[in-house]
């Protein structure tokens, strides 16, 4: 018996042993956070909200800007906890990437997945896809929190699965002129709910006009809007100093929303031309800007 009792302790000594070192590998691992957009609710939404419409062919969404105010965002929220990626959901004919689709695309640590477009323009497939990537990413342990912008009720089961292996959901929301944009079974089985305001979309969502500067013949080149971005660095080292500038740099490769907007304005001013849309040339205005920041430090 006594043997017995000595073989049943050696093995709860070991089996503990073993859960020490598996919490410690546990504290050990970085907490991950990833982005999942809805396009169709963001567009529908951002659109009523700060141009009065959500019919996209009337408005102009800057989904580069604002996809980096939501990357800085987040970076606020989940402070100890690195981005994975942001997951961006949208529909195409027979899931071909629209000339927009592509570009966003091309952002980095950006997925862009298609559900389908029907003859009425609506989405299918879209919740679905969320709801895949959200349970396979907290299945395996890629992720701890999870940004979900969107607002349909079949979004329930996105997030009930996600749950289910133990990632925290936290659902983004757009303010609405009137009522609510977002069905009450989603706020309810979320962990926590946050909306953004007009200030925060107003810069990245513009009724659709046409610059008269901007037009193909006058189209800078890269080199030329990367100088304009060193240019701009250079000034702002002068006028802001040198301690404001330097707590830029461990956000590198990403600006905050409003220090890019900024950016984009001056730019913009400078060269007479719109960088809307334009992902190559904002990726050049970035470099320029950086690079020469970062021959200061």
């Amino acid at each position: 018996m006594n043997d017995d009792l000595a073989a049943l302790h050696t093995r709860i000594d070991r089996t503990n042993e073993l859960l020490q070192r598996m919490l410690a590998e546990v504290a050990k691992t970085p907490s991950t956070h990833a982005i999942f957009v809805d396009a169709g609710y963001l567009y529908a939404a951002a659109g009523r909200l700060v141009a009065g419409t959500e019919d996209r062919r009337a408005f102009d969404l800057d989904a580069e800007g604002l996809i980096d105010a939501l990357i800085d965002r987040a970076r606020t929220i989940f402070a100890d906890s690195r981005l994975l990626r942001v997951y961006w959901y949208d529909g195409a004919r027979r899931r071909i990437h629209t000339a927009e689709q592509q570009t966003i695309a091309e952002l980095p640590d950006v997925k862009v997945r298609l559900g389908n477009l029907n003859a009425n323009n609506q989405q299918k497939g879209v919740d679905s896809l969320i709801r895949s990537d959200l349970e396979s990413l907290a299945r395996h342990r890629a992720i701890s929190d999870a940004a979900l912008l969107g607002g349909d009720e079949d979004l329930v089961s996105a997030v009930e699965a996600a749950q289910g292996y133990g990632a925290r959901v936290h659902l983004w929301g757009i303010e609405a002129p009137e009522g609510r944009n977002q069905a009450e079974p989603l706020l309810w089985e979320v962990d926590s709910q946050r909306t953004f305001d007009l200030d925060f979309f107003k810069p990245y969502v513009s009724r659709r006009t046409a610059p008269a500067y901007e037009t193909p013949a006058n189209r800078p080149t890269r080199e030329d809007v990367r100088f304009v971005g060193a240019q701009i660095a250079a000034k702002w080292l002068a006028a802001r100093g040198r301690d404001t500038l330097v707590e830029l740099l461990p956000g590198h490769p990403y600006l905050p929303g409003s220090v890019d907007q900024d950016l984009l304005v001056e730019a913009e001013g400078l060269l007479q031309y719109s960088l809307r849309g334009q992902a190559d040339l904002r990726r050049a205005l970035r470099d320029g800007f950086w690079e020469h920041l970062r021959t200061q430090y």
